[in-house]
């Protein structure tokens, strides 16, 4: 992966403190602090006891020309627990054991790396390693769920060849992309500033009689995500969003509908003043014909049968009547992933469709991370695997916002022939 295109320092003056934990992996730690530095970052390094084991603080003390903090009762003296993270622009733990991940999502603090997160108010970035099949137990996955619902950034381990021999999920990401990870926390892209998008989120709920309603297992995760990320890059955001109990994000104009007729009429409202429409909301395709005024009453009742009618197809509606909008819809399957989805992508005549199985061990309804597979309609495929879903969210806004400015690029006037008469 190549590291910076610019000749221009991505970092320049960014404070930044690098932790480096007891894996085999903290000798490429030492690759990645040459980076930060030739990036202009200004860098402090933490180690834990376990780390020193493998690399000596002195190789890091003479390369970021700092002296390497290592001892929470030595650094005391000096309050570095609460001045080192006070400073930092970012915090980064490459690599990040299944022991410094444990401790960090349970808020232990036995040691001066895991004591300053506690007081660290600045972005955590945090690239595990590990070896054999440590990164998939349920211990681990649920210590990365609980980091990536507060906002860590988690670059995910790699596939490949192990310390250990085996081949799997473990190996510290490249370099480049934990710098990635840390120019996107730092320096956030405006690449969508003066697009308008109009996003769905969350189920609808179709209602049975006033107490019971038809929805979904989705929690709106997804699109709130998207609708956060892409705020963040500039673009102006409106997001039509079923009942959910999550809290609005920053910036992004919220409208609020129950039924997916409600939703269907307030998206229909807003298309003409968007530029891109993505529809990540889990809208029901069936409603009971005729709802109950009143509460069923079980009484006298060994069955009830519900007569069902089809709900509007919103997002080939709204396909249907765009003009010039980018349009990205969402494929959940739970089998043949890849054709369900082309089959949708055409009949709904999209631009682009994120395809994700919803079977998937901790991705899916409720999770803080999914997989996806994002497919144009040029054919184009990108496979992405599980990430958190604000990550993935950047990953569908960067393949979006490629497609658009394609779009725009190809409407613009040809400039007019100027050859000699």
């Amino acid at each position: 992966m190549k590291i910076s295109d610019s000749s221009e320092p991505t970092l320049a003056g960014k404070q930044i403190v690098l932790g480096v934990t007891g894996s085999i992996a903290a000798y490429k730690a030492v690759a990645l602090l040459r980076t930060l530095l030739r990036e202009g970052a200004v860098v402090r390094v933490v180690m834990t006891q376990s780390a020193t084991k493998f690399v000596t603080p002195l190789t890091f003390e003479v390369l970021s020309g700092h002296p390497v903090s290592t001892d929470v009762f030595e650094a005391h003296q000096e309050m570095k627990h609460l001045s080192l993270p006070a400073q930092a622009d970012a915090i980064v733990i490459a690599p990040a054991t299944a022991n410094c991940l444990a401790k960090a999502a349970l808020g232990l603090g036995d040691d001066l790396l895991s004591t300053m997160l506690l007081s660290a108010e600045c972005p955590l970035i945090v690239a595990p390693a590990m070896d054999g099949g440590m990164w998939m137990h349920p211990s681990v996955r649920e210590h990365v769920r609980t980091l990536c619902a507060r906002g860590t950034i988690v670059v995910n381990p790699e596939i490949g060849p192990l310390a250990s021999g085996q081949v799997g999920q473990g190996r510290l990401a490249e370099e480049g992309a934990i710098l990635e990870a840390i120019q996107a926390a730092l320096a956030p892209q405006r690449d969508w500033q003066g697009q308008r998008m109009l996003v769905s989120a969350g189920p609808t709920q179709e209602p049975i009689d006033p107490v019971r309603f038809i929805s979904n297992r989705s929690s709106g995760k997804m699109g709130y995500a998207i609708a956060e990320a892409a705020q963040a890059r500039g673009a102006q955001v409106v997001l039509v969003t079923g009942p959910t109990a999550l809290p609005a994000p920053r910036g992004v104009e919220i409208v609020s509908v129950a039924t997916a007729e409600e939703m269907l009429k307030a998206l229909f409202a807003r298309l003409a003043w968007s530029t891109t429409v993505i529809m990540a909301a889990a809208v029901a395709d069936f409603r009971p014909t005729h709802p109950a005024s009143q509460k069923i009453k079980k009484q006298g009742r060994n069955a009830q049968t519900l007569d069902l009618e089809r709900t509007t197809d919103i997002l080939a509606s709204l396909s249907a009547q765009r003009t010039t909008q980018l349009m990205v819809g969402f494929a959940a399957e739970t089998n043949d992933l890849i054709a369900h989805a082309k089959d949708k992508l055409k009949a709904k005549g999209l631009d682009l469709i994120v395809a994700n199985d919803v079977t998937m061990e901790g991705a899916g309804f409720g999770s803080d991370q999914n997989a996806a597979v994002l497919i144009d309609r040029q054919g184009g495929m990108t496979e992405l695997s599980l990430m958190s879903k604000r990550a993935l969210a950047d990953a569908i806004l960067n393949r979006a916002h490629a497609l658009l400015h394609t779009r725009q690029s190809n409407q613009a006037p040809k400039p007019a022939n100027m050859g000699r008469g």
